[in-house]
């Protein structure tokens, strides 16, 4: 209970709006996951850990950004790539408990779906073979901080995860890839007439929002470890400006990750229990 009520009083440090449940729904995630997984911090009850791991990741994104008004959308397609480090410093009972760390590279964005009301792809003004196509892709770096609890194998063999954690990320750069001109090409052939988006730039660079994520990992003992993962992020930050002035009330991240990541030991713990 005492790592509940901390967190409790740490969070109300910050001052939401009452009406932003979005955020709180994350904040109470994030406190009862951490309150959790740091028992140790006031007692120690379970096995103690050192064990530090680094390398890198690979993976494949699908993202979208969730715009209000609506904009019709499919998944845009980018990579994802970086640094990852692990501390892993406790088992508790069954739970192996870590801390995960990452800064990664991304390309994120969204991919319009632009149809009529018949629900028919619309075909440009100057050519009737093509269908109007838009996204916009940008690059960020990306920081998460994650909270792990494993069960399985520590040093050889298989162990399954659940991870949890807050994510900023740093806008880099944005390319748009179009084919057609955006300020001759009519609105009214769209069964959505929100288009605004199409010409604005990235006004907030810097984004924040939770992870959540599992997967599996085989370890050997003079190998590593590999692990496959698959990932969901939700911002809670907005790449346009969403006051009552602004056009979009909401504009934030939603990205699917299913990623790939290599770990060698720097650190580990001298117990020939741990298997």
């Amino acid at each position: 209970m005492r790592n509940v009520d901390y967190f409790y009083r740490l969070m109300m440090l910050f001052h939401f709006r009452k009406n932003d449940s979005r955020v709180w729904a994350c904040m109470v995630i994030l406190i009862s996951h951490f309150s959790f997984l740091i028992p140790h911090s006031f007692a120690q009850v379970g096995e103690y850990r050192t064990d530090l791991a680094i390398g890198g990741n690979v993976g494949y994104s699908m993202s979208n950004i969730a715009f209000v008004p609506e904009v019709p959308q499919g998944q845009l397609g980018g990579l994802t790539f970086g640094f990852t480090a692990r501390y892993t410093c406790e088992k508790y009972f069954s739970s192996i408990c870590a801390v995960v760390g990452e800064v990664n590279y991304a390309q994120i964005g969204w991919k319009e779906r632009i149809w009529d009301k018949q629900d028919r792809p619309v075909v440009m003004l100057s050519d009737s073979t093509q269908s109007l196509a838009y996204s916009r892709k940008m690059s960020y770096i990306q920081v998460p901080f994650l909270a792990r609890l494993g069960w399985g194998r520590e040093r050889s063999g298989l162990q399954f995860f659940f991870q949890l954690g807050p994510q900023i990320g740093f806008f880099l750069n944005e390319k748009t890839e179009t084919n057609f001109d955006r300020t001759t090409q009519t609105k009214n052939q769209r069964s959505s007439y929100v288009v605004a988006q199409d010409t604005m730039a990235v006004e907030n660079k810097f984004d924040y929002g939770i992870v959540v994520g599992g997967g599996v990992e085989f370890s050997n003992r003079h190998l590593g470890h590999f692990i496959l993962e698959g990932r969901y992020y939700y911002g809670l930050g907005n790449i346009y400006g969403a006051t009552k002035r602004d056009y979009f009330a909401r504009s934030n991240f939603g990205n699917i990750v299913v990623k790939c990541t290599y770990l060698f030991d720097i650190i580990r713990t001298k117990n020939s229990k741990i298997k």
